[in-house]
């Protein structure tokens, strides 16, 4: 039986032993690095690192179209690495050449791109790159996408604008242009827009030599830390903190929780907010998960920042957001309802605002019961935050929606008793699991059988490490401690739910 109390607090404790994060190794920044930063520690290693990805079929990534950047990217620096002699080129060519081979099936056919940030502008700035080194068969951009807003973006720095602080985390599409160092500067722990890439970028132009300095170190250190690969996104100690506190306190787990932890979580609550970490812009979603983890944990804080984010439809991730996310407003309705719950005397500021994120989030319910989500591959967990949020705070009027979505998630279990859009998964099959057994009215038996095959699942299916990516960023990463939080809490919740015992409960 797995040891939730004891593996709760040892994951806790990782949390302060890495105040960065914990995050899975990127294709796509890695491929980036390779490209821009030569000189860095671990360049072999981040080639070889590229190698080991490829798939069989010449692409790296995700099925579907989560392979093109990630393959782009790739290719790209693989070709880079041979010309430039970081490798032997009979190794990396053939390498390139199937990933090109790949490429040129997946563009020159109408795909469905997945709603990954910053995508219209990977796309050309990776195509052009490629085209630049002379293939005798140019790669196209898919269909309906084309070069003008990376043009724009390239315009405004050009011009010495102030870019957009989103815009930071993927200042590498911008090129080799030193009025960056003009608009851009790195935070006091040296990055750029939480990206090593965006930061190895603004280190390629004509950076001040004391930020240089800073920046440089950053990036080592981070090489430092993967053995040469690196993240797509580092540092992200609040989106971490505030996702693992949510999950397991939200499930009842038993955890101690350092005292710095809470203090710093409610420090980072600012009057616009908090980003996820250090160089980004703050978001409705990190706001939300940090403000509804304070609430748990007794220390109710004012979610009047979350304001900040209504566009008087529903809630925005950031000022200019070009899609929505149903995640995001179902994480405001939880941050909202909780803090009610805590302070029943604001229920008239907040209640009209609850009632209209329900409603929002119900109406974009699919036929199925499902929700999809613009942060996340998976179906499972769109489904889950909808479902836990509506169920908890929407009220009596959202029990058929919630009813709907719990008969999906059993309707959808596959034969080993997991979970997944692809395959059976540990972290999907985790959110199920919650969907079943959190959300809403008690379960019925047959959602608590279905919860107990999937706890099998969970308790056989070996290493419990290894979680393939499913979230969105400029390409899919996994942020390991977020993720093995919601196993944990999945198991926890079936384990009182069919009445056994953790080992150190009380």
């Amino acid at each position: 039986m797995i040891d939730v109390f004891r593996e709760a607090n040892d994951l806790v404790s990782g949390l302060m032993a890495k105040p960065w994060g914990q995050v899975s190794p990127s294709v796509y920044e890695t491929g980036r690095l390779v490209t821009i930063a030569p000189w860095l520690v671990g360049q072999r290693e981040r080639v070889a690192y590229l190698l080991g990805e490829q798939r069989d079929d010449g692409f790296w990534g995700a099925p579907e179209g989560y392979g093109l950047v990630p393959t782009l990217s790739a290719t790209e620096a693989l070709l880079t690495a041979a010309a430039r002699g970081d490798g032997d080129p009979a190794v990396l060519m053939p390498a390139a050449r199937a990933g090109l081979k790949a490429l040129r099936s997946m563009l020159q056919e109408p795909r469905e791109l997945p709603d990954t940030p910053a995508i219209d502008l990977i796309v050309p700035y990776l195509v052009s790159l490629i085209n630049d080194h002379g293939c005798a068969d140019p790669l196209p951009l898919p269909p309906g996408m084309d070069g003008r807003r990376l043009g724009m973006v390239r315009h405004l720095l050009e011009s010495g604008g102030e870019p957009p602080q989103k815009l930071l985390h993927a200042l590498e599409v911008v090129g080799a242009t030193a009025s960056i160092t003009s608009a851009v500067s790195p935070t006091p722990i040296g990055t750029v827009g939480a990206s090593p890439a965006a930061t190895a970028a603004w280190l390629d132009t004509l950076a001040p030599p004391d930020s240089a300095d800073s920046a440089r170190r950053h990036l080592e250190a981070v090489a430092k830390r993967y053995g040469g690969p690196v993240p797509v996104g580092l540092p992200i100690t609040v989106f971490e903190r505030g996702w693992v506190l949510s999950w397991l306190l939200r499930a009842g787990a038993p955890v101690e929780l350092p005292p710095e932890m809470t203090a710093d979580l409610r420090a980072a609550i600012g009057p616009n907010g908090t980003p996820a970490g250090a160089g980004l812009p703050a978001d409705a979603d990190t706001t939300s998960v940090a403000l509804h983890a304070l609430a748990l944990l007794g220390m109710p804080c004012e979610p009047e920042s979350l304001k900040a984010f209504d566009t008087g439809e529903h809630f925005c991730t950031w000022q200019g957001e070009d899609g929505v996310s149903v995640s995001v407003n179902a994480h405001v309705l939880d941050a909202f309802g909780e803090y009610v719950r805590a302070r029943p005397e604001t229920a008239g500021t907040y209640r009209p605002l609850m009632a209209r994120v329900a409603r929002w989030l119900a109406v974009r319910q699919r036929p199925d019961g499902s929700w999809r989500d613009r942060w996340h591959a998976s179906p499972y967990y769109a489904t889950l935050s909808c479902a836990l949020a509506l169920g908890e705070f929407g009220g009596p009027e959202y029990a058929d929606t919630v009813r709907a979505a719990r008969e999906w998630v059993v309707a959808t279990q596959r034969d080993d008793g997991s979970w997944g859009r692809w395959m059976g998964m540990p972290e999907e099959t985790a959110y199920a699991v919650q969907t079943l057994l959190l959300s809403g009215p008690e379960p019925d038996e047959r959602c608590r059988q279905a919860a107990a095959r999937g706890y099998t699942f969970l308790t056989h299916v070996g290493d419990l490490s290894d979680y393939p990516p499913l979230w969105h960023d400029k390409d899919l990463y996994t942020p390991t401690a977020i993720v093995r939080a919601a196993v944990l809490a999945a198991v926890h919740v079936t384990q009182r739910s069919s009445g056994r015992r953790t080992s150190t409960e009380k």
